[in-house]
């Protein structure tokens, strides 16, 4: 008896201390409501496996038009994702790399990750709710005189790869979807802009075409050279982490003087990075070993 007015004593002294949350946690512990916890699934995603969380624009092609963009790609757009792609890496630090086009990014955590005890809708939705208000919050940063009509939305998914050849080839296939959907982009608007074709027609020229004949007219007609477009809109982007020098001025008070003095000094961080580079052969694997180093 004694010990459970000690007890009781306890509790009240917590909230009369202002720690309301803890006695709510306290109370529910102990309530008859608690059973309704059985009814969460048990979301944790298998041990010892790339956790890749991709993202992508929910109705962006609406999005994109209601904001005026520019065809076939706009920079502004592209380099606002990928900030906000920088955000989320520098939130969540287990993220060993990350890549995107358009409007997608992929974000991979390590193996042997224990963020979260590697529950999957913690990885989900930390991802997608620092993304997305990372966008809205870095907007006018990047569309200075474009006003943002309404909040963008973004959904995700996660999926897991066993080995390091898996996660390599899943990197190139988005690369390769890059690529494909960039060259079809560039022609079909080109045709458009500067032909004066409707878009259905524009459509009507490309149906059937292969890779070589989207390349001809580009260069026979418009005198475009595909590969001279921009890396960022053939290759996309690639995130990883890097040291980096930083020079910094600081003030420092010599001996024997009494004013302070202005000095430079170098400091090295370790920064989130964009590349625009090819992933799908082996050279830059083997130029950056310690993405899938197992103790990374």
């Amino acid at each position: 008896m004694l010990r459970c007015c000690r007890a009781a004593a306890a509790i009240a002294a917590g909230c009369a201390a202002g720690s309301l949350r803890g006695c709510r946690g306290l109370a529910m512990a102990k309530s008859k409501f608690e059973y309704v916890r059985d009814f969460e699934a048990d979301d944790t995603v298998l041990p010892n496996c790339w956790i890749v969380v991709r993202l992508d624009g929910r109705n962006f092609h609406r999005f994109s038009e209601q904001h005026e963009f520019k065809k076939p790609n706009d920079d502004r757009a592209l380099q606002l994702m990928t900030k906000c792609a920088q955000t989320v890496m520098q939130e969540l630090e287990d993220i060993a790399i990350a890549y995107g086009q358009s409007d997608e990014y992929s974000f991979v955590f390590k193996k042997k990750s224990r963020w979260f005890k590697r529950r999957a809708s913690k990885f989900m939705t930390h991802v997608v709710s620092q993304f997305s208000s990372s966008y809205v919050f870095y907007w006018k940063e990047y569309f200075k005189d474009q006003q943002l009509l309404y909040p963008p939305g973004f959904d995700g998914r996660i999926v897991l790869y066993p080995s390091n050849q898996n996660l390599k080839d899943y990197l190139s296939w988005r690369q390769a979807d890059c690529h494909i959907n960039n060259l079809y982009n560039t022609v079909f608007w080109m045709l458009v802009q500067r032909s004066g074709l409707t878009p259905v027609q524009a459509q009507e020229r490309l149906r059937g075409t292969l890779a070589g004949d989207k390349n001809e007219i580009l260069f026979s007609e418009f005198n475009i050279n595909y590969n001279n477009e921009p890396l960022m809109y053939r290759k996309g982007t690639v995130l990883i982490w890097q040291k980096v020098n930083e020079v910094i001025t600081k003030k420092i008070k010599l001996p024997k003087e009494e004013e302070e003095k202005e000095v430079e000094v170098t400091r090295t961080k370790t920064k989130v990075v964009p590349l625009h580079c090819d992933i799908i052969g082996d050279q830059f694997w083997e130029e950056y070993p310690e993405i899938l180093a197992e103790d990374s």
